[in-house]
């Protein structure tokens, strides 16, 4: 098997090699990048997400550890497959949303829109291994930030558009989610509610998800977590603290080959769930009424 787009001694490749990275960076991206309302609205305006959000995540989540993780060939059938989801994300906003008004465009193609999705994945990467595995030196982080640079243009991000250092995108999204422009929809505080609180998994993995969901929601921006409406008292930072504390001790004695590796099973397991959930008529959440 040839190598893939970020073959092995990647910086990427290792960051998301680590499992625990793998099942908590997705989430922490998709609750920070609803507090832009237009991405988040032509996503869910053009797609099912809303109505099945957790197997969304876990096929999005597959198909991205394919890129990360898979010769070309098999990157490569991802990335014609997710441009061709992607013509069909176009429109406009119907009503105003924070600082954006009805009739702001959307379109997947976008390199505004494409370099906020990727961006999002960038920082939920790097803060998802700094907190559960170790810090990044200086120079990692702008290795890393390089990378995921080129991640997005595999799926025709121009490199004109991304901050051009790790230090640069800080200050982009700093701007961001201290600005105007950071607005939540009704909808999307519905949606990340439920993609950090109710994940869908047999009875005997609760108690380890709900560990799983305290660090996502401990690794959200403190606004992140007050537009969301999730609580956050010294107790939770206490637990969070300790949880972290663990996972990043458990690397001296966990065997690599539990820390280590896709999280195929687990994406699978987590689409089975609520896809038996759906078809006893059940909802992995309500959403608010149009």
């Amino acid at each position: 098997m040839g190598d893939g787009y970020f073959p092995h001694g990647s910086l990427l490749r290792h960051v998301q090699s680590h499992r625990a990275v793998g099942q908590t960076y997705g989430q922490r991206a998709l609750v920070v990048g609803a507090t832009h309302p237009v991405p988040y609205v032509g996503t869910s305006s053009s797609t099912k997400a809303k109505e099945r959000p957790f197997m969304r995540l876990s096929a999005t989540a597959e198909a991205f550890e394919s890129i990360f993780f898979g010769d070309r060939a098999e990157a490569d059938r991802v990335l014609a497959m997710v441009h061709h989801m992607h013509t069909r994300v176009h429109g406009s906003l119907d009503r105003d949303e924070g600082d954006f008004p009805a009739g702001t465009p959307y379109d997947a193609f976008d390199p505004e829109l494409m370099l906020w999705t990727m961006g999002m994945l960038a920082d939920s990467s790097r803060v998802a291994f700094e907190t559960l595995v170790r810090p990044l030196s200086s120079a990692e982080r702008e290795e890393l930030w390089q990378e995921w640079i080129r991640f997005g243009e595999l799926f025709g991000m121009p490199r004109s558009v991304a901050p051009a250092t790790a230090g640069e995108f800080d200050e982009w999204l700093g701007a961001h989610l201290g600005g105007s422009r950071f607005h939540v929809t009704e909808e999307a505080r519905v949606v990340g509610r439920a993609i950090v609180t109710a994940m869908p998994v047999p009875l005997s993995m609760r108690l380890g998800v709900a560990g799983t969901n305290l660090v996502v929601m401990g690794m959200l921006p403190g606004r992140v977590r007050q537009a969301f409406g999730f609580g956050w008292t010294p107790a939770h930072a206490a637990a969070f603290a300790a949880i972290t504390a663990s996972v990043r001790a458990s690397h001296a004695v966990v065997p690599e080959r539990f820390r280590l590796g896709r999280n195929t099973g687990l994406f699978h397991l987590v689409s089975a769930t609520e896809r038996k959930i759906i078809a006893r008529g059940g909802r992995t959440m309500e959403l608010p009424a149009a």
